[in-house]
């Protein structure tokens, strides 16, 4: 794989629960944005609760209720927390269009990105290998997404082999993670965000998912 990677990919599609009131996140540009959480069950019945930012045209059109199903499609963004509350990255999912959910629970992304810090490659206390990354996704204007990845197993061991700079195009999926963290000898519970990488997509294999994605999935990111 080429050192030097000239694209870049960010899109996902969940489906869901709107799993609370939207409240305001913050003005741009004389745009009100809003941010709710979503729920999204996964095969094995535990719930990724995902935090979705909207911008308020979007929830004029599609109002969020608490309980309703919901089909979000967007990007996946990064910032810097600097409040010193919280997690120190924030990560959440920028919404292009919202709809009435039907159907199953939804939950998937793909990002082609590169590698900005040497991936760290361990094992569990169980044996099983994973494999930590940071990709780094461009947006246009010269901004950039910085987002922690996460693979197990036989996929660990191919990300490990990976160098900083290498370009990697991923399929995954959003997924949110409760741990306990120590502050001044108090422990507080905290929520992670990390994509959970399902496969490796070669270039062969973007050609042919070219021609056979859906609507969505051919929707370039602004």
């Amino acid at each position: 794989m080429d050192m030097q990677m000239e694209w870049s990919e960010n899109r996902a599609l969940l489906r869901g629960t709107a799993a609370g009131t939207p409240e305001v996140s913050h003005e741009n540009h004389g745009v009100r944005y809003w941010t709710f959480p979503l729920a999204v069950r996964r095969l094995s019945g535990r719930e990724d609760r995902l935090n979705i930012i909207a911008a308020e045209p979007l929830l004029a059109r599609c109002p969020v209720r608490p309980g309703e199903e919901l089909e979000v499609e967007g990007e996946v963004r990064s910032f810097n927390n600097k409040s010193g509350r919280g997690s120190r990255l924030v990560i959440t999912l920028y919404a292009r269009r919202l709809a009435p959910g039907e159907g199953e629970h939804c939950n998937e992304l793909h990002l082609a990105g590169v590698l900005c810090k040497p991936p760290i490659l361990r094992r569990t206390p169980l044996g099983r290998e994973i494999c930590d990354l940071m990709l780094a996704v461009n947006r246009r204007y010269g901004r950039a997404d910085y987002l922690p990845c996460i693979a197990w197993g036989a996929l660990a061991e191919a990300c490990g082999a990976r160098s900083v700079g290498d370009g990697l195009r991923l399929a995954g999926r959003l997924q949110s993670r409760v741990y306990t963290k120590l502050v001044e000898g108090e422990s507080q519970e905290r929520t992670a965000f990390e994509v959970s990488v399902m496969r490796l997509i070669e270039p062969e294999e973007e050609r042919a998912e070219a021609a056979f994605s859906p609507r969505w999935a051919r929707q370039k990111s602004e």
